[in-house]
């Protein structure tokens, strides 16, 4: 990539390089950037910072005209971490289908990342991983139904080891939450094994280069106030007849100064406006109930596209939000809004809100 750029920027102002060239090389470091921050987010548990930057890499990729197998390879991690992300949330859905929840849809995707795991062993803890966490999830929400149903699913759909599903058949049958099988795959774990993958796919493909030059230009800037700083401490008040010409000398300086700060023009917006992308592109966000019955009953996808641009108005708070409200408190305390957001679906709400609605129930002294 290097050596492209390098080609690239030495001879783009003389104009012997298309703009459009231009423009896909600052697209592929925006979407590096993008995803490095997902990959970060998704490290640090923050469910509403990853959402933010999904909600953004997706709508990059539709307007972007970027091929390559590296590329195609980022954004189908970024839908399986997405999976993963909202994995205890059993009420959200990926897919049209009803009964494919977060990690079983992560277990359909996570075949086609074989290649770019390079320890095999790591992929086959993260394919048992998913699995068991599958069934796990529902058992922990009380849900037993749900973790048969997700049981026969995985027979029917998936590649399913037979002593792995005699094991999960059991003990489903058994209800035994808290067996130790299901303790040793726990979900915990499977966070962990897949930072593992992540940190050995970005080790492999280096998406920092823009992180650098920001980090960098940063760095010379503190540098350069720095020194300005020492020059004026340094400069002595009692030297009258030299105080022009210095004054005149220090303020040359510092406009020059500011002038290599100022990398880009104030106004950048009609310069880097892409053109529209119409190719065909897989939503690596998670699905709500509200936009999935509007999916499945339009007819075209012009009609689908211009839904989705519509935005509803915010629903009131029910009872049952509010109980889950509740419960998600008492279980991890008020302030983990995050967590309690991974264990209740709220129907899009985010951790600000559930914020504001303890404070109302709080007030309404509904809770102590």
């Amino acid at each position: 990539m290097e050596s492209e750029t390098k080609n690239e920027s030495g001879t783009a102002m003389d104009g012997s390089v298309s703009f459009s060239r231009v423009t896909d090389v600052v697209t592929r470091w925006t979407l590096d950037f993008m995803f490095v921050r997902l990959c970060r987010h998704f490290k640090e548990g923050k469910l509403d910072e990853f959402n933010e930057t999904l909600s953004t890499l997706e709508a990059m990729c539709q307007g972007s005209s970027l091929k390559g197998e590296v590329h195609d390879e980022k954004m189908m991690i970024s839908a399986f971490l997405a999976r993963v992300m909202h994995g205890k949330q059993l009420d959200v859905q990926f897919e049209e289908d009803a009964r494919v929840m977060p990690l079983m849809s992560a277990a359909k995707i996570w075949p086609n990342l074989e290649d770019t795991v390079a320890d095999k062993s790591l992929f086959k803890n993260v394919t048992i991983l998913l699995l068991v966490q599958s069934v796990a999830v529902c058992m922990e929400k009380g849900q037993i139904s749900s973790a048969s149903s997700a049981l026969k699913w995985f027979e029917n759909n998936h590649g399913f080891p037979q002593n792995l599903r005699v094991k999960l058949s059991t003990i489903v049958t058994q209800r035994e939450i808290y067996h130790p099988f299901l303790t040793s795959f726990s979900f915990s774990r499977l966070l962990e094994t897949v930072q593992s993958y992540l940190d050995a796919f970005l080790e492999k493909n280096p998406c920092d280069y823009l992180l650098k030059a920001a980090t960098k230009m940063l760095q010379t800037s503190q540098n350069m106030e720095g020194l300005e700083d020492a020059e004026t401490e340094d400069s002595c008040p009692s030297e009258t007849a030299n105080v022009s010409t210095e004054d005149r000398k220090r303020e040359e300086n510092t406009v020059c100064l500011r002038t290599k700060r100022k990398l880009l023009p104030t106004k950048m917006t009609d310069l880097w406006k892409p053109d529209s992308c119409k190719k065909p592109f897989v939503s690596v966000r998670r699905i709500p109930m509200s936009e999935l019955s509007q999916m499945t009953s339009q007819k075209s996808v012009d009609t689908k596209k211009n839904n989705k641009k519509t935005r509803k108005a915010p629903q009131k708070w029910t009872s049952q939000l509010d109980k889950y409200l509740k419960k998600g408190v008492k279980q991890h305390g008020q302030g983990k809004w995050s967590r309690i957001l991974m264990d209740y679906d709220f129907e899009g709400r985010t951790g600000t809100m559930l914020k504001d609605r303890w404070r109302v129930l709080m007030r309404a002294n509904e809770v102590s």
